[in-house]
Order: structure tokens, then sequence, then C-alpha cells
């Protein structure tokens, strides 16, 4: 069997009630392959994630967009792993670049949240990528390792996590790594994983790509070998994405 492939979409902080009952009745009433071919995972807001968990069609999941790094208490504005299986989410984004830059999230901090969700029964988008600086001075391959390393130090089962390799210069900016780009750094990840880690999980472990992911670039992205699938930011909130999860059709022909 291979690799099922993986399509995350990300809301952030984005979206009204009415506005998400719009883009789940969009997203209910599309025409994707099978369950067997892809899976679809959508992450709205906290605010929204039982509305969407309890509308949304079955063959959709959803996921939280963080989870606290330990059990609940006396922490304020934080969401334990705990909570999130109480409410039957069974996925977790953890690591973005938005909280590592903007909250100061470290890669050691990132492995810790990562082992503690999985302890708590939850499955795991962890997101690693580098910066434009970094791409440019060559090191791309010396950050996603180091994020990766950090998660791998504190994991032993890979059955619930998928990796999502985001370019941090690619998100949101309308840039969008090249086939070329996004496979080499997914090889290098597998590469890495074969080395540090077993074979075993190098070959399970579902590699995505996220960074300005459309309906026109995700075919010739999916056609990557390495490239398991996407974590998709806007246009995960419009009408194209159904064409993004489509994009599985091309490792399934």
């Amino acid at each position: 069997m291979g690799r099922k492939f993986f399509v995350g979409g990300n809301w952030k902080c984005n979206g009204t009630t009415e506005q998400v009952k719009k883009i789940v009745a969009t997203l209910n009433e599309g025409q994707v392959p099978s369950e067997d071919v892809v899976e679809v995972v959508l992450s709205p807001p906290f605010v929204f994630l039982s509305m969407v968990k309890d509308c949304l069609r079955s063959d959709f999941q959803v996921a939280a967009q963080n989870s606290w790094v330990k059990k609940g208490g006396a922490f304020t504005g934080e969401i334990s792993a705990e909570m999130l299986v109480n409410l039957g989410v069974p996925w977790v984004i953890l690591g973005h670049s938005e909280r590592r830059a903007l909250l100061s999230e470290s890669n050691e901090f990132v492995g810790d949240k990562v082992a503690y969700a999985l302890a708590q029964g939850l499955k795991v988008i962890a997101c690693i990528g580098e910066t434009l600086e970094q791409r440019e001075s060559g090191t791309t391959m010396e950050v996603v390792a180091a994020q990766t390393k950090a998660i791998a130090e504190r994991v032993t089962n890979w059955d619930d996590v998928v990796l999502a390799y985001e370019p941090v210069w690619a998100i949101g900016t309308g840039k969008v790594a090249s086939p070329e780009q996004a496979q080499e750094v997914h090889c290098g990840l597998r590469d890495w994983l074969l080395t540090n880690v077993s074979p075993e999980v190098a070959s399970s472990t579902r590699i995505i790509y996220g960074g300005s992911v459309t309906a026109s670039n995700s075919n010739i992205l999916a056609h990557q070998p390495d490239v398991d699938g996407f974590l998709v930011g806007g246009a995960s909130l419009k009408p194209e994405f159904i064409d993004i999860i489509k994009a599985a059709e091309v490792k399934s022909a």
C-alpha cells in the first residue's frame, strides 16, 4: 500500500458563523475522490470546531489549530489535548510557522507539544519550514532537519504524525516553491527519517506541502514522488479547495 494522499485546510483566524456555514455547505456538496484515495482534514478556529464537526460530511475530519503542551490547568487562553479528545476532535496542527515566529515557539517546545498530543490520542500535523533568509543562505535542510529532530527525539510511534513542510516565504505570499524545490526538500526529509529514525518510518510517513497551494498548481505539485498532499491556507476557504482535493487522483492514476 502506498501513502494515502492527505489534504488539510487551515482556516487560521478567519470566519463568521455565516461564512463557516457557507464553506461547509460547499464542501459537503463537492465531488471528491473516495476516502480510499484521499484523507481530508479541515481546521477551523476553535470557536467553530464543534459546529463544523457536527455539520461536515462524514468522510471529512476536523483538526484543532493548536493545543497546550501539558494537561489543562491555570493556563488562560490555552486548549488542552484532553479537551480536544473529549470533543471528538481527532487531529491537531502543531508547530505552524506563524506560532513559531509570532509566539516564539521553539523547536523543543513544538516537539514537547507533539509528544503530549500523541500521548493523549490525537493525530498530529507537525509543521516545519525555513524563512526566506534561511533559504537564500543555503541552510534549508539544516533548518528543517533540526525542526524534525526535535520531534523525532520525543516521538516513538510515527503512525499518527503527518509532516507538513511549509516554506515560510511561501505562506500567504502568493509565492510557491517550485515542484522541484518542494520535491528536493521532501526527499531530503525522507532521507533524514531513513538515517535517523527507521526505513519503515521514512517509507510510511506522509510529508505534505504547504505554501500558497491553489487549484492551478496542486496537480503539478502532486506529481512529485515525495509530495504526499497539502496543507492549504487561504484557498481552503474557497470553492477551489475541492479542486485541490481532486489532485489526489494524480497519485491514484
